[in-house]
């Protein structure tokens, strides 16, 4: 029974949204200038980096801490979006290989032993203290028990999982009891849509009515960071260190091995703040875990961070040491490779191990903080006693030669077509030819978009992907064919019925591939799993040219006269099929 006019394909249609999948494709990478892909270690070189273990007492570090620091740096690597990045142990050391030229800064952070610590902030000021001579004059003497910090504590309040604690907006924050100092005059905290504080002109003092037209007067000893700062408790040597420090320069101290039994100064993450902190009082290895979320109550991206047991007594101790001090001594710093992250307000303790930071986050920002604390703390220290960049010449010869067996390969598929199904092989051919601009299409864009980079097991993947390409219009010819010798049907209404019973077959074997190359790609590292995603990303792009290419062709071929009458070149003709040939005239729905 010939199937009903509402099922009728309009192949037309199809093939033109097609077209225009390919037309936007062209155009993306138009606009973008990008028409060759971007090639991983092995093709393109890049560069290697052996860290090793360093230890207090010089022995041999253990296999379980060096397992612990491969799966922190390849979560690092993975969070960056590096493509075919690998991070692998080699006896005692880790060689962490990235792909492409100019990744060396890339590799010097991820390899980096970025401890990570809680300290009390004890002094803040901004990175560059503005002269008096352009600033107006602030009232000589702040209110009883006013802060006297300059600078700008970083976003967000630490609170116990019951409460909601926003950042202050305000000279005066919501939600808790204020000592004399915070309801004095000092300066609230900046909240910017990163999350942190920005140190900047707002950061200073209002200035007094009566001062406003007074002339600028010369600098002085005011230029100092810490003029009018209770050094109560602050190591000379350090407060003096803070005085030098330059947190404008690019690196600004970041890859510090800080002492965590010393007080240090250090500099925020933008360079936009330096700080005076004390002791560590938790150690990055304490921290169990932390997440982003939005909180269901305000609506606001929130970090969650758990401790473990002796974390957790101590955050709650120098939480509930530090919240009724003044600002911004009531700050607690989480410092990772010797810069500040992040420096919250403590407004309450903290006891039970958990404790969740609020404040302008957006979901990138949080998303951020919570991997800086997750993956932040190394249980081991590392020197890095190479780095080698890798050329790709090598690669570039093995390229060839994958190049030539997939090439080889390729032509033997299209003779094989061509032999046995003629004209019909026609349609594969250019099948392979679609798949083959859609797969090139989509690996320029996503080089340039999500930083993939083509490296031989890619090409692999690729290669053996052309054999599944080949199967799905193996089903649906064979499928078709099978229609017209058994049910005598005219070529026209066999397209449609192979269509609905191969399109299953095609569909099931797809779905089986494509499983298998996402659980491949998930449970293996590097090359294989480099081999699994083109082999995931093929099987999508064949069944979207079987969908929108090779069923919608087969069916407009299917009213020229040279397929339906079942010319000797179509593949189609009677002796092939085993029947008579076809009457002149044959009855077919009408499409809509």
């Amino acid at each position: 029974m010939a199937p009903s006019t509402s099922s009728q394909s309009r192949p037309g249609r199809t093939l033109l949204a097609l077209l225009a999948l390919i037309l936007a494709m062209g155009g993306v990478m138009l606009l973008q200038k990008a028409f060759v892909p971007k090639y991983g270690l092995d093709l393109a070189g890049g560069t290697t980096v052996t860290l090793s273990p360093v230890t207090q007492t010089g022995a041999a570090p253990s296999q379980e801490s060096l397992d612990l620091a491969v799966n922190i740096i390849r979560d690092r690597v993975n969070g960056t979006g590096i493509s075919d990045a690998e991070v692998a142990k080699a006896g005692d050391n880790i060689v962490i290989q990235v792909p492409g030229a100019g990744q060396a800064e890339v590799v010097r952070l991820l390899g980096t032993t970025a401890e990570l610590r809680f300290r009390q902030v004890l002094a803040v000021a901004p990175a560059v203290i503005t002269p008096p001579s352009a600033l107006p004059t602030a009232p000589a003497t702040p209110s009883a028990g006013a802060s006297p910090g300059t600078g700008t504590p970083k976003p967000g309040t630490t609170s116990t999982p019951k409460s909601t604690a926003k950042p202050a907006t305000s000279a005066t924050p919501a939600g808790r009891a204020l000592s004399s100092g915070l309801t004095a005059p000092t300066p609230a905290p900046s909240v910017s849509v990163s999350g942190k504080a920005k140190p900047s002109g707002e950061a200073t003092p209002a200035p007094s009515a009566a001062a406003s037209d007074q002339p600028s007067a010369p600098p002085t000893a005011s230029d100092d960071p810490l003029a009018g700062v209770d050094l109560t408790g602050i190591d000379p040597a350090v407060a003096e260190q803070f005085r030098k420090i330059d947190c404008t320069k690019k690196d600004r101290g970041q890859g510090t091995q800080d002492n965590p039994d010393k007080q240090i100064a250090a500099c925020s993450t933008e360079g936009d703040a330096r700080y005076i902190l004390e002791k560590a009082a938790v150690k990055g290895t304490e921290v169990a875990g932390a997440t982003s979320g939005v909180d269901s109550t305000t609506g606001e991206w929130i970090v969650q961070v758990t401790f473990k047991s002796k974390g957790a007594s101590e955050f709650a101790k120098v939480t509930g040491q530090i919240t009724s001090a003044q600002q911004p001594r009531n700050q607690l710093a989480m410092v990772l490779d010797g810069l500040v992250i992040s420096a919250p307000v403590i407004e309450e303790p903290i006891p039970g191990g958990q404790a969740r930071i609020s404040g302008s986050f957006t979901q990138k920002s949080a998303t951020d903080l919570a991997n800086q604390l997750k993956y932040g703390a190394l249980p081991l220290k590392f020197k890095q006693s190479s780095i080698e960049e890798v050329s790709g010449t090598l690669g570039a010869d093995q390229l060839r030669g994958g190049l030539l067996s997939g090439a080889i390969g390729l032509v033997l598929v299209v003779i094989y077509c061509l032999l046995y199904y003629r004209g019909l092989g026609l349609v594969a051919v250019a099948s392979l030819a679609v798949a083959t601009i859609l797969t090139y299409a989509t690996v320029v864009i996503l080089g340039h978009n999500a930083n993939f980079r083509l490296s031989l097991p890619h090409i692999i993947g690729l290669v053996v992907s052309i054999g599944i390409t080949a199967d799905s219009f193996i089903v649906y010819f064979e499928r078709m064919r099978d229609e017209m010798k058994e049910g005598r049907r005219s070529l026209r209404v066999a397209v449609e019925v192979a269509w609905v019973r191969a399109r299953r077959t095609i569909l099931i074997a797809d779905a089986v591939m494509f499983i298998a190359a996402v659980v491949l790609y998930f449970l293996a590292v590097g090359g294989v799993a480099g081999f699994a995603f083109a082999m995931g990303l093929t099987t999508l792009i064949d069944i979207a040219v079987v969908f929108l290419f090779t069923k919608p062709l087969v069916a407009l071929l299917a009213k020229l006269a040279f397929f339906a009458k079942g010319h000797k070149l179509s593949g189609l003709d009677a002796e092939r099929m085993g029947r008579e040939a076809p009457a002149a005239r044959t009855t077919v729905p009408q499409e809509g």
